[in-house]
Parts: structure tokens; sequence; C-alpha cells
């Protein structure tokens, strides 16, 4: 099983004659423990055309040292990055081959860069013996295995300070600061293989062609607003791949709604982009967030009833609730997440990946596109608005039931489009556009809960009928359903002077240009 591990980490220029400064001087290091030369032998692997490279990505295949093995590398941050580790074998291991895949898709890996480096090693230690970071001088020789530079090689040498296991950030500072007084300053390159891989590129031309209007200087017409927030979504399903497949937290979710804005963005500028191309994709994208749903429902759903459950005073939990919701709980589990991985791993879902990057390469745009965006833009905004006041009104006029249940949550999905809506305007209209995405946010917050309410209390139903079949008393599956009954007729009075924010006309004025 893959190991992971946060890396947190600074690295600094330095020369063969380069020295280490006495870093015991540094605030909170009592000992500096040299711990001797070692030698480390790395391939980077990658895709012909760099792809990992280019999103920072890191793959090698490492002998020497006390981790060798294989070593996947997912930036975090600047200076932190998570670390996933394989046993050394020959073959890259099918684990670590699946976390690449939404970027390598069908290409193949191959070896690119090797580094062979010369490691001395010190450890700085606390007072009490505590390790607080790993300080070494790497030089390092580069030779580039593929591409137009293959042959090329570099050599360097580089300082890397790398933080201890729960350490301290304020260590790495402390560090530096020593660093600087002694003349050493922060590398360029991030890595070894940006470093090895800017060395040994092949010559560019001085002259480069100048940039298109609209590259230069940012998106300039509709088109480029929508389409920037298009690439976004669509970077966002392919960088949230590796963290599903790790299980991170809310991993799912992003991914989800990333598929949800993107579909949204279709509906909303078929005026902009040619609905022949769009309509297929989101027909695609909503089958990959109905697979992404299958459990995260499920788990919301029992998130919210095993809160209620645990927030009732001991004498009102009658019977055995607790183990009747863990019972009904398991049998509501699909086994998404193998199922999950199982879409990940399809051809149906690469090929929505391929599909995506040929709307981004080549855009479906209409000759409307090419408009100011922000007439265009605001245009847009207002009529999902305006969908979304009719199905907010049409809601208000039921009576309280099943029916006005329905249409509250009609509602609510006309909010999340008029919300996307509005973001993927906000860098043309400015503050008018987040103000508005913030009150029609409210509004869907406030629907979504009430929408949560009514599959809440089917499953309060569901459970006190399984528990009076068995025997058991359904009084707190009743409360509990009374609770939330109340909770959503709390929504219902709440949803007027929300929506009266959130349907101001001053709010629409400033977003008609």
């Amino acid at each position: 099983m893959a190991d992971t591990k946060r890396e947190i980490e600074r690295k600094y220029e330095a020369t063969d004659d380069t020295r280490l400064p006495d870093l015991t001087r540094a605030a909170g290091v009592d000992r500096m423990v040299h711990l001797g030369l070692t030698e480390l032998d790395a391939v980077y692997y990658d895709t012909a055309d760099l792809r990992l490279a280019a999103d920072a990505l890191t793959l090698r295949r490492r002998t020497g040292g006390a981790d060798e093995g294989w070593h996947l590398k997912f930036p975090v941050a600047t200076g932190i990055r998570d670390e996933i580790r394989e046993p050394l074998t020959d073959t890259l291991p099918p684990p670590m081959a699946a976390l690449l895949r939404s970027r390598v898709r069908h290409a193949e890996v191959i070896p690119v860069v090797r580094l062979l480096s010369a490691r001395d090693v010190h450890h700085l230690t606390a007072a009490d013996g505590a390790l607080l970071a790993e300080i070494s001088v790497d030089r390092v020789l580069a030779e580039r295995l593929a591409g137009e530079g293959a042959g090329t090689a570099a050599a360097w040498t580089e300082i890397e300070v790398e933080l201890a296991d729960d350490g301290d950030p304020a260590i790495l500072d402390a560090v530096e600061k020593r660093l600087r007084k002694a003349g050493v300053h922060p590398a360029k390159s991030a890595s070894k293989l940006a470093h090895a891989l800017a060395e040994t590129a092949p010559a560019q031309p001085e002259e480069r062609p100048e940039e298109p209007p609209g590259k230069k200087d940012g998106p300039r017409t509709a088109g480029d607003h929508v389409l920037a927030y298009v690439r976004r979504q669509i970077r966002a399903i392919v960088d949230l791949d590796p963290a599903v497949r790790r299980d991170l937290p809310d991993s799912v979710h992003k991914m989800r709604v990333a598929t949800r804005r993107l579909r949204s963005t279709f509906k909303t500028h078929r005026k902009l982009l040619d609905r022949e191309v769009t309509d297929p994709l989101g027909a695609e994208l909503k089958w990959l967030a109905a697979e992404l749903g299958l459990d995260r429902d499920q788990e919301v759903l029992e998130q919210r009833l095993g809160a209620r459950v645990e927030a009732l005073p001991a004498p009102l939990a009658l019977g055995p609730v607790r183990g009747r919701l863990r019972a009904w709980s398991a049998a509501h589990r699909t086994g998404s997440r193998r199922r999950i991985i199982g879409v990940l791993d399809g051809e149906r879902y690469l090929d929505l990946l391929d599909a995506l990057d040929a709307l981004s390469a080549d855009p479906p745009l209409r000759p409307a596109a090419a408009h100011a965006p922000e007439k265009a833009l605001s245009r847009a905004v207002l009529k999902d608005y305006g969908r979304l006041a009719a199905r907010v009104e049409h809601a208000l006029e039921q009576p309280p039931g099943p029916e006005r249940d329905t249409a509250l949550h009609e509602a609510r999905k006309a909010a999340k489009r008029a919300r996307y809506a509005g973001e993927a305007a906000r860098p043309a209209l400015g503050k008018p556009a987040k103000r508005f995405v913030k009150r029609v946010k409210a509004v869907q917050s406030l629907l979504g809960d009430h929408q949560d309410s009514v599959v809440a209390r089917e499953a309060l139903r569901t459970l006190a009928i399984q528990s009076h079949a068995a025997g058991e008393t359904a009084f707190t599956w009743g409360l509990l359903y009374g609770r939330e009954e109340a909770a959503a007729e709390a929504g219902e009075r709440e949803l007027p002077e929300v929506w009266a924010r959130a349907s101001a006309p001053g709010l629409r004025a400033d977003l008609n240009h």
C-alpha cells in the first residue's frame, strides 16, 4: 500500500564552494548533526509532451537513500507537496499510474531526465533532541533522456531544507535568515526536475511572436470570459481526479460541483457557444455528476440524521436508535467508492476529458461571443435571474406540502444556475456580480437546507416503519420527523425575506449595462 508524506521544504542556490553557516545560531536550533554523504540515482518520468511537468507534478524512480522507490509529488502550495511512495519495482506501480490517468490518458509515460545527486546531509535538532529539519547540500548531475534535448547534461549545486514531520514552519524562517546572512538565496526553480528541464532544453529563438489580443492582456470579449470560466472547471475536474482516487475529504463533492458548473455554463451561454458541441458534452457531464453523487447524497443524509440523534437528550432516544440508524445506513450504501474508481478508469470518462480538452483548444464560439462582455454577460445573468424569479414565485404560491417541496427544489436548481452565471461574469462585471452571487447563494443555501429536510423526513418515516415492524418504539423517529418538519417550515417563512434581498431592483440595475 502506498505511503503519503506531506513535504514542506525550501530550496536555495549554491556553488561547489558554498559552505553551510553555523545554523545552531538559528532560533530554536540546538545542534547541527552531520550524517554524511548519500548517493542518489533518480530517473524522472513524464509524457513526451511533459504534461506532468506542466502541472508541477514529479514522478521518479529513485535508488539510494532511506526512501528508495517510486515517488509521485503533487503540489499543495508554494514549498509544500504531497509525496506518495510505492516500493521499488522495475515498472510503474498500477496504483500510482491510476493517479496520473486524468493527465496522461492514453499517452505513454517515459524516462525524461536522470539525476545523479551527491547529498551531504545534516540534521537540525532541538535541545531535547527532537528533529526540527533536515538540511542537505546536493551536487547534481542531470541528463536529458528524451525529446530534442536528449543527451544534454547540466550540473549545479543546491541546498535543500526540509521540515521534520509535525515540525514548526517557523524553523524554516529561522534557518533561511541565517542562510541569507551567509549570502545564500532562494532557488529560482521549484524542483530539481524543473531546474533540469530548463537547463537541458533546446535554445529558444530570441524573438518570440507576440501573443494575440486577449491572451496577453486578459479576457476582452464575452467569449473570452466564458471560456476562462469553462477552462477553470475543466482544470478542476482533472486536478481533483487524483484526490478522489485518494479519498481525500470533500474531493468527490468538489469534482461534482465542477461538473455542474460546467454543464450550467453551457446552458446559460447558448448564444455564445455552439449547442451542437456543448449539448452532448452536457449530457456526459450529467452522467458523471450522477455517478459521483451515488453515495455523496447518502453520506450527507447520514451525517444529518446522525447529528440529530446525537443532539437528543438521553431520555428522548428511546430504543436502539443508533443501531437502527447504522443498519439503515449500511443497507443504503451502494459501494460507490469502488464504482467511482471504475468510472474514472473507464473509457467513457477519458473520452469526456479528451472532448473537454478539444473544446478548450478549439472553442465552438458563435458570432455573439465576439461582443463586449459587459452587455452580453449581464444579459445572460439577468435571464437566469428571471428563470429563478419565476420558480421562486411559483413555489411561494403553492400551499404547504409535496407540491411546494417540489417547486422549492426546482427553484434551488435555478438558484445554482444563476449563481454560476454570476461567477462567470464577475471578472467582467465586478462588484455588482459579486453582490449578486452572494445574495443568490443565500437563496440556494436556504433552499438546499429545505430539500435536505424533505429527504431526511422520507428517511425518518422509513426508519419509523422499520422500527415498528421490528417491535421497537418509533417515538424517537417521529420526534425527529417533527423537528425536521419544523425546520423546513422555518425555512419557508424565512424565504420571502431572503428572496427580497436577492431580488432587489437595485441589484439587477447594477448588473444591467
